[in-house]
């Protein structure tokens, strides 16, 4: 693996207008109702956590992404264009799952192409090795939970300020990367 790169984590996640119901706090005999319009309408968030590998002072970088319905090779490699222009084009090396989309022929084709992009696939079911799980899982038990917005705009707004709670704290994308329990560091080699 590069060690002059960035080494950046990618998952995508959906989200609803359903509230994602999460246990609250009533006064006795007041149990809260959530009101919501049944409707379907979702949208995909992509979240692309990263460190350099070489100078881990540099910090934790966290790009997002969202865009309602979901994600397809099309989008992915949108996505992918962005994070090109928020790394500035250095070099990068992409750890991702095996989704369909992340290594279908049209993706590896454009990937070829790009001389600041490596691709690395995460084992099989291992979820717990790509820290932007964490991600999601902060946004859903805080900004998403018990949100029944009536347009996929609250949700997107409710999102976006996750996000920039996340960034504001830079102690927690760290520990998102650390909880992966994978080695954030080169070692010091030995003379």
């Amino acid at each position: 693996m590069n060690t002059r790169a960035w080494i950046v984590f990618l998952d995508e996640s959906g989200v609803s207008l359903l509230p994602q119901v999460r246990r609250t706090y009533a006064p006795r005999g007041r149990t809260p109702l959530l009101r919501h319009r049944l409707n379907w309408k979702r949208a995909s968030m992509a979240g692309a956590l990263g460190f350099h590998a070489a100078d881990p002072d540099r910090g934790p970088r966290l790009c997002f992404h969202l865009k309602p319905g979901s994600y397809d090779t099309a989008g992915l490699i949108e996505v992918l264009e962005q994070m090109k222009t928020f790394y500035r084009g250095e070099r990068v090396v992409l750890v991702w799952d095996g989704l369909s989309a992340h290594w279908s022929r049209a993706m590896r084709a454009w990937v070829a192409e790009q001389d600041w992009l490596t691709l690395e696939r995460l084992p099989a079911y291992a979820p717990e090795l790509n820290p932007v799980e964490l991600l999601w899982s902060s946004l859903k038990k805080r900004e998403l939970a018990n949100l029944a917005g009536d347009h996929l705009a609250d949700v997107a707004d409710a999102t976006e300020q996750g996000i920039h709670r996340i960034n504001d704290n830079p102690q927690l994308p760290w520990s998102f990367l650390a909880h992966t329990g994978l080695t954030l560091h080169t070692p010091t080699p030995l003379n």
